[in-house]
């Protein structure tokens, strides 16, 4: 059974006005049953009072020599010691208020004695059968609007929670009208201060999905177009080997081939990382900060021989991140890849790890022509080229890195270098408490 907010407010006040209900009719009943009891005691004592004071009375009652009995409320006046005496009266009853047991079967009398002239005493009993019928009736007239009123303030408090849920039902259904492709927020007027939060968080989702879904949109018509050129070039370059004329020939239109096809393999590649980093796979682990860089000297040093720069690593500091390997390892390689690329033969690049503080900071420095201060953030968007730039390549590297900071709870930046020509490519992580440093120095 699924869980319903409008139905477990409509119980759970419901059941609290009932015992509430509950509570103040044994409350109100108890009261107006003791205050009826009160006053029928008051009542007697204002008969006795009364007879007391009524000479005519008393004197009926002596010269009758009996006593004298209301049949509606039972009420009886007894005059001690000259009237005559039920058995259940003792002939030394004191003053005030006493109860007696009658005869047997009879139950039991209220009895005030109030002293008359003459050292008599002036008895008025009543049955407490009829004071007890009396009591209850009073009390049950207070009882029953209170029962009445229960149901009634449950119905209504069951109609107000399902008024007031309204909105909500309302904006549900807004929200499932919208269309995929253009998220629009919802409205924020007029909604309780309850949930008015969640709405406002609700919209902050809805912008940062309808910015993911437009991201999205633009980098698969980037990779499409991207795609085109050089599947285009090999669709040519493979006819191109059907028109060859000779053995020679045909290897020489195969190498353009093989670099096409090697070309767009690595932007196959770097596609599949972007997209996979996109959807926030991530598989943390302690990573050795130290051995990571070594491996990735070890990967690109043929191809920094081959082009006569010197790469190498300066380790300010020891130690371990927590970390997607993978994610950490494409934030670097595409850095050092950059840097090898736009660095002359005869330059330098320098794979640096320090810690700041609590920060991790890993740095790729070159002497190469650098990036404009301008050009510094656009060269992050996917597929974007400096306009002067000579060099192959799809204009993923950076976006690649920046994503994969991104998911790894760093962020990457570039600066000149301080002195000379050069660019720093660094990035930043803090470090957590599992992870362990030891100081250094080179």
């Amino acid at each position: 059974m699924k869980r319903s907010l409008q139905r477990h407010l409509s119980i759970t006040l419901a059941l609290a006005i009932l015992a509430g209900g509950i509570i103040a009719s044994l409350a109100s009943f108890y009261f107006a049953y003791s205050e009826a009891q009160e006053f029928q005691d008051d009542a007697l004592r204002q008969i006795a009072a009364l007879s007391a004071d009524a000479r005519l009375e008393m004197q009926r009652l002596n010269a009758a020599g009996r006593s004298v009995e209301d049949p509606e409320s039972r009420i009886q006046l007894i005059r001690l010691p000259e009237g005559p005496r039920p058995g259940w009266l003792p002939a030394d009853v004191t003053l005030g208020f006493h109860t007696l047991e009658a005869h047997e079967g009879a139950g039991r009398m209220r009895v005030f004695v109030r002293a008359a002239r003459n050292d008599a005493k002036l008895v008025v009993a009543q049955s407490t059968d009829s004071r007890d019928e009396i009591a209850l009736n009073s009390a049950l007239r207070t009882l029953i609007p209170l029962l009445l009123l229960v149901p009634l303030l449950a119905g209504l408090m069951t109609q107000i929670v399902r008024r007031e849920l309204t909105p909500l039902r309302r904006l549900a259904e807004r929200l499932d009208r919208q269309k995929a492709a253009r998220l629009l927020p919802l409205p924020e007027q007029d909604l309780p201060d309850e949930v008015a939060p969640f709405v406002q968080a609700i919209n902050r989702l809805l912008v940062r999905i309808d910015k993911l879904v437009s991201e999205q949109r633009r980098f698969i018509a980037d990779a499409a177009h991207e795609l085109r050129t050089p599947l285009a070039a090999l669709s040519l370059q493979a006819q191109n080997l059907n028109r060859a004329e000779s053995a020679e020939a045909l290897r020489e239109r195969l190498l353009p081939l093989q670099a096409g096809i090697e070309r767009v393999s690595k932007l196959t590649v770097q596609l599949l990382s972007l997209a996979r980093l996109q959807s926030g796979m991530d598989a943390r682990s302690d990573v050795d900060i130290s051995a990571l860089a070594r491996e990735l000297i070890a990967e690109f040093l043929p191809l920094a021989e081959s082009r006569n720069i010197d790469l190498g690593i300066e380790e300010m500091a020891a130690f371990s991140l927590r970390a997607d390997p993978e994610a950490l390892r494409l934030v670097l390689r595409n850095a050092l890849e950059n840097a090898l690329k736009y660095t002359a033969q005869g330059g330098h690049v320098t794979l640096r790890l320090e810690r700041q503080g609590e920060e991790a900071v890993i740095e790729v420095i070159d002497d190469g022509p650098g990036i404009p201060a301008a050009e510094r953030e656009r060269v992050f968007d996917a597929f974007y080229r400096l306009p002067d730039s000579s060099a192959d390549g799809s204009g993923l590297g950076l976006a690649i890195a920046r994503e994969a900071a991104s998911s790894l709870g760093g962020n990457v930046s570039l600066r000149s270098k301080e002195q000379g020509a050069g660019l720093v490519f660094s990035y930043r992580q803090p470090t957590e408490a599992g992870a362990t440093a030891s100081q250094t120095s080179n």
